[in-house]
């Protein structure tokens, strides 16, 4: 009695559905944040042009964190990325710490992105409560990320050429406002007009 042994079907190669530069830009678009538009202008308020010092030095802080992960991901491919690290090298209760921190830091971020978002199309539309704008970001987010992961890639690419765009933009603005002097006659304006007031308001008050 011969045994024969069926060939096994051929199965068809996978595509892979992100590309390189999809995953380049989302890469590019992660880095470039809510805060990047709406929380430095405080800080370049307060602390002038010097808070970009303070920029170069959080930057190279980041840069060879991350560079140090990226040997470590090299050297141990594993899926958990910093916090299996951590639980590697450090313990189990510190990886387990620093996974949920991470979660709890993702969905803090998820919130201030929505609230930076309804201030933004409250400025343009102060009619409509902030509540339509968070609604219609986050049907959009699920959407995207119910989609196929092609159409995610895609989502993603176009997004971080929209940010690019505006970092480049709000760059060219600033420079065209420092080289240019635009806005300096409307404050020069304001001052002018504010120093009769003040004159007269002595006066008034010496009389």
């Amino acid at each position: 009695m011969s045994l024969t042994t069926q060939p096994a079907p051929a199965t068809a190669p996978r595509r892979p559905g992100l590309k390189a530069r999809h995953i380049h830009f989302i890469a590019l678009g992660s880095a470039i944040g809510t805060g990047l538009f709406y929380g430095s202008a405080g800080a370049i308020q307060a602390a002038g042009p010097s808070v970009l010092l303070v920029y170069l030095l959080g930057g190279a802080v980041v840069y060879f964190m991350l560079r140090a992960l990226g040997e470590m991901a090299v050297r141990l491919p594993i899926s958990g990325s910093f916090a299996e690290y951590t639980r590697l090298f450090l313990g189990p209760w510190a990886g387990y710490i620093t996974g949920w921190m991470f979660a709890f830091e993702m969905l803090i971020v998820c919130l201030a992105d929505l609230t930076a978002i309804a201030i933004y199309m409250r400025f343009w539309f102060p009619d409509t409560a902030q509540w339509v704008w968070v609604a219609v970001t986050l049907l959009i987010v699920g959407a995207a990320n119910l989609a196929s992961v092609r159409w995610f890639g895609e989502l993603e690419f176009v997004f971080t050429i929209v940010k690019v765009a505006a970092v480049v933009a709000m760059i060219a603005g600033g420079a065209a406002i420092l080289v240019l002097g635009l806005g300096a006659q409307s404050g020069g304006g304001r001052s002018r007009t504010s120093r009769p007031t003040e004159a007269s308001s002595r006066t008034a008050r010496a009389g």
